[in-house]
């Protein structure tokens, strides 16, 4: 099951316990749906858990029943109003004028309460929201068509304490998060603390991996260093051989050229442990250096 579907079941799982809660998801879902004017409301949802709940929220909150409902087994189920005197008593609950064609807005004062807002904010994320898997990145948005709710929906969340981002996108207003730890926050706030708890650990392991990936590159690269640095000591080790100068050299260089020929592999810091008594890895560091400089003249 993708991440997103989770989410959802998540939070259809929460008795509707207050009708003022129930007509705030609803409101929230409606004004998110697929379609919803004078003359309709649609929604469309294949989550398992919103088919079982949106005939409760909806008895709840207005009393009224769909007049069409998913069929059993079908993934992408509708749900349809068209009757004239449902729609009534849904508009009339948010104090709508459905004879009136005006552009819908979020009436604020059906959400003074905190749980109303919240309620409200399920319901949209239910019908139009979406959260991309967090171990491939993070995304949360709430998409509308209905312009002004898209303007609006923004100050809501702020009051709420959270900076959510804006853009249009094929005739519709998206509100997104892009931060984990906003995600991680809406979601507990919305009533999904398992999967607010999924975001945390996904960051977690991805930083880990990420801190992980550093060092394996890190390692690499500095066995790649010393890879080659061993290579150029060899090189001018061999030049020294072959001219019949290595011989002539002070002991402590010729150590180190013996020991840089018996251990190719070994790092300045290995190396110089072999060396008796050891040295530091600067001093061995000062020998090859020397022996580099001698071949350069050999």
């Amino acid at each position: 099951m993708a991440f997103s579907a989770q989410v959802k079941e998540e939070l259809c799982r929460p008795h509707i316990s207050r009708r003022c809660c129930a007509q705030a998801e609803a409101y929230g879902a409606l004004l998110f749906c697929g379609a919803f004017h004078p003359r309709q409301a649609r929604i469309v949802t294949e989550c398992a858990g919103l088919k079982q709940r949106l005939p409760m929220l909806f008895r709840k909150a207005f009393k009224v029943s769909f007049d069409q409902l998913p069929q059993p087994g079908e993934g992408k189920g509708t749900f349809l109003i068209e009757d004239p005197a449902k729609l009534d008593a849904i508009f009339d609950a948010f104090d709508l004028d459905r004879d009136a064609s005006v552009s819908l807005h979020i009436n604020l004062a059906l959400l003074e309460e905190e749980h109303c807002r919240t309620a409200f904010l399920r319901g949209a994320f239910l019908a139009g929201g979406s959260v991309t898997d967090p171990m491939k990145g993070y995304h949360l948005e709430l998409s509308t068509s209905h312009y002004h709710v898209g303007r609006e929906l923004p100050a809501l969340l702020r009051e709420a304490g959270f900076e959510p981002k804006e853009t249009q996108r094929k005739g519709s207003r998206v509100v997104y998060f892009k931060q984990s730890h906003h995600i991680e926050d809406f979601l507990t706030w919305l009533g999904a603390p398992v999967s607010a708890m999924a975001v945390m650990n996904a960051k977690l392991e991805r930083d880990l991996q990420g801190r992980v990936n550093r060092q394996v590159n890190c390692d690499s690269a500095n066995l790649d260093k010393t890879v080659a640095a061993a290579r150029e000591q060899l090189a001018a080790i061999e030049r020294l051989r072959e001219s019949g100068r290595l011989e002539t050299l002070p002991d402590k260089l010729q150590e180190a050229a013996a020991l840089r020929l018996e251990n190719p592999e070994l790092n300045l810091s290995q190396l110089g442990a072999l060396c008796d008594p050891p040295v530091s890895k600067s001093a061995l560091n000062h020998r090859m250096r020397k022996l580099m400089e001698l071949a350069g003249g050999a």
